[in-house]
């Protein structure tokens, strides 16, 4: 049984390839390949030859088109990389009876209301992201074969940038500011999807009747004004040596900080059948972020 993982370098691969290891050999690879194997999800015939290559048990696709406003200008890279690089996974999956994990996100949804998303809920994209996003998910699902589509939202990790890195930058900069507060999500760590992709993992390869949609986010919701807030309190409270110069942190309707892309307003998603069939307790957010924050703390 061989592991092949794409986009090992992201947020979630890095941390995949920890937590994927003790399961079985794991071949991993980000867009430059290597040993003539191809990891770019741009490249659709060189994807196709390395799945029939490795035949692998278990294909983990952690890459995709994440730049949601560059996104609205090139609908084509973001089509490819999000839409037609799944569909192709999934065909070739199908075909060497391998188990595909993909991740997806909330904004299938167009965030109205303020209920919870259910796997089940309608889903009507505001942007292209999201569009493309929802065309990958359809795709796998026509492939037939064996899936693992997990929904996350408001990824972060304490690798590379991220919300809470901008506003300690911000802070240490500027004496006041605005942070939007009617969008609901929950601040979600790579290390926490990681975990639950291989428990899940594990148990599929048990119970494959188990393979489907499932919502996966960290307990509890925020806003990103209380995300900040949160950040800001933990550093004063633990961390001395970081010095604010912030005094003041307004909130602001997301309306008067226009994007490209729309962004969904409720990003809350429905996690109790993740956590029922797979017997998982997904902690709070602020745990995994209070965590992150000490990691990127100076020594």
């Amino acid at each position: 049984m061989t592991i092949l993982l794409l986009g090992k370098n992201g947020q979630v691969g890095w941390q995949l390839q920890r937590s994927l290891a003790p399961l079985a050999p794991l071949l991993a690879l980000d867009r430059r390949g290597a040993g003539g194997l191809c990891g770019d999800l741009a490249d659709l015939e060189g994807l196709a030859a390395t799945v029939r290559a490795v035949r692998p048990a278990v294909i983990v696709n952690a890459a995709a088109h994440t730049a949601v406003d560059q996104a609205e200008s090139d609908h084509a890279l973001a089509r490819r990389v999000n839409s037609e690089a799944p569909a192709v996974l999934a065909r070739e999956a199908a075909a060497c009876g391998a188990l595909l994990v993909h991740y997806s996100t909330d904004y299938v949804f167009d965030g109205s209301g303020d209920a919870p998303w259910t796997e089940d809920a309608p889903a009507a994209p505001l942007n292209v992201y999201g569009h493309t996003k929802l065309e990958g998910e359809q795709a796998i699902r026509a492939a037939g074969g064996a899936h693992l589509i997990l929904r996350t939202s408001w990824v972060y990790a304490a690798r590379g940038g991220n919300f809470a890195k901008t506003i300690l930058r911000l802070a240490r900069e500027r004496a006041s500011l605005s942070v939007i507060d009617d969008q609901w999500g929950a601040p979600t760590g790579a290390e926490l999807i990681a975990d639950v992709t291989a428990h899940a993992v594990r148990q599929l390869r048990a119970r494959p009747q188990d393979a489907g949609t499932y919502h996966l986010a960290a307990a509890g919701f925020a806003t990103w004004f209380d995300y900040a807030s949160f950040v800001l309190d933990q550093v004063r409270q633990t961390q001395s040596t970081i010095k604010l110069v912030v005094n003041e942190v307004t909130p602001i309707p997301a309306s008067a900080y226009p994007l490209p892309a729309r962004r969904p307003l409720n990003s809350r998603l429905d996690t109790r059948r993740l956590q029922a069939v797979f017997g998982l307790h997904l902690p709070p957010w602020q745990d995994g972020v209070g965590r992150m924050l000490n990691e990127i703390s100076p020594s």
